[in-house]
């Protein structure tokens, strides 16, 4: 039976709180891996590390998050997904606090793994929740509304996080980040109601046979390879952008908040636009062409040198808006593979497939980049054609559970 709460037109309004809800969970989350990125140069400066130890930071949350979501995927459909959403979240405030208290390398270190043991399950269990209470036909749109998250994140947190940085050390962002995610925790214990619907599809099976159960499904499998190759790009290019905007493209830090702000927001008004074309014209026709249009401007972004901070501005655009339409329709379209009794389990390994490989895609990258003294990154293009070649693949990956997707949907009419 499936979880879904139905309307012909539009959603309910119940439905547009819990879009929010889930909405502002994704950008306390994604803002407190993403302002990694832009603290880069900061942190490289005073904790005096170098490439290599900076993406092993990034690469921690990474690594720990793909661990702990492979673990708790067993146990994932088998209890109310709010109680569960709540349980990580509230670990997650714990591990943001400790990097916001963090005195040194090593201990900023520990507070990443225990930020991303927490975090990077929360994802899954959002889409899960997406998945249950919302029809294929419906969830580009609320893909794109939620994903915005990763735009606001840009156009208000990194902004507002490097200003912070700035002024008050790169302690405070991680502690205004605790504040509010304190007062979505309660928004959360509020608001939302227990969705528990799936347990009526509940499995016999015990937590460690559920998981491998999932792991070894045919066409999950094929889901979790096309998840791999979809994070190279963003955790290879994005963990240096904001060193190679400084030392390479020769904007300032302040131009530099710029190009967040503007790319940012242009990017969240195209969000729920992209959402809304996927649903009406198809989910996998917008993600080859979100892909060819990001292997161009990787392509043009990875070979600047000096540029003017609006041409850096443009491109940025342009890029974001491509890697998140990608995002968006990738996500919808595999929301559509497991079955209602696996989506929990699906969506925790998918996402530890993700976070992982984006882990391994981290440290490759500290491996490629090379700073130069005058601080320039040296082969940062060779990072564009990894990910141009990646996206390559990626689209007949995509298209193979596209054609699954539609098969299954066949079956059911």
């Amino acid at each position: 039976m499936e979880n879904t709460i139905e309307k012909k037109e539009g959603f309910t309004r119940y439905q547009k709180l819990i879009i929010f809800i889930l909405a502002f969970v994704q950008f306390t989350v994604v803002l407190d891996f993403m302002v990694l990125s832009p603290l880069g140069e900061q942190l490289l400066r005073e904790l005096h590390i170098n490439t290599k130890q900076f993406g092993l930071l990034v690469a921690s949350y990474a690594f720990s998050a793909g661990i702990s979501g492979i673990l708790s995927a067993g146990f994932a459909d088998k209890y109310d997904r709010k109680k569960f959403l709540l349980f990580f979240y509230a670990g997650f405030l714990i591990g943001t606090l400790l990097c916001g208290i963090a005195p040194n390398y090593y201990f900023l270190l520990f507070a990443r793994i225990i930020t991303g043991i927490f975090g990077g399950v929360i994802s899954s269990v959002s889409f899960a929740i997406i998945t249950d209470l919302f029809a294929l036909e419906k969830r580009g749109r609320v893909m794109g509304f939620v994903q915005s998250a990763f735009a606001l994140s840009q156009v208000i947190g990194i902004p507002v996080g490097l200003y912070l940085a700035s002024e008050y050390g790169w302690h405070s962002p991680f502690l205004t980040i605790v504040t509010v995610s304190f007062v979505v925790g309660v928004l959360i214990m509020i608001f939302m109601k227990p969705i528990i619907a799936h347990l009526e599809n509940k499995t016999e099976r015990k937590a460690f046979a559920h998981l491998l159960h999932t792991l070894t499904r045919r066409n999950y499998i094929k889901g979790f390879a096309a998840t791999a190759l979809l994070a190279t790009g963003g955790f290879m290019l994005m963990p240096f952008g904001s060193t190679f905007s400084l030392h390479n493209l020769k904007i300032t830090n302040r131009e530099l908040q710029m190009v967040y702000f503007f790319t940012g927001l242009c990017a969240g008004g195209f969000g729920p636009l992209t959402g809304l074309l996927a649903d009406k014209i198809g989910k996998f026709k917008v993600f080859w062409i979100g892909s060819a249009w990001s292997m161009t401007i990787i392509a043009i972004y990875t070979q600047l040198g000096v540029t003017p901070v609006w041409v850096v501005i443009v491109v940025s655009v342009l890029l974001f808006i491509g890697i998140s339409s990608r995002m968006i329709t990738a996500s919808a379209l595999m929301s559509a593979v497991p079955e209602p009794q696996d989506r929990g389990a699906f969506m925790g390994i998918n996402s530890s497939v993700q976070q992982l490989s984006g882990g391994i895609a981290s440290i490759i990258a500290g491996l490629i980049v090379v700073q130069a003294p005058d601080k320039k990154l040296l082969h940062y293009d060779t990072l564009g054609y990894v990910v141009i070649v990646a996206m390559v693949i990626t689209i007949g990956m995509m298209f193979i559970i596209n054609l699954h997707i539609q098969h299954k949907l066949q079956k059911k009419a």
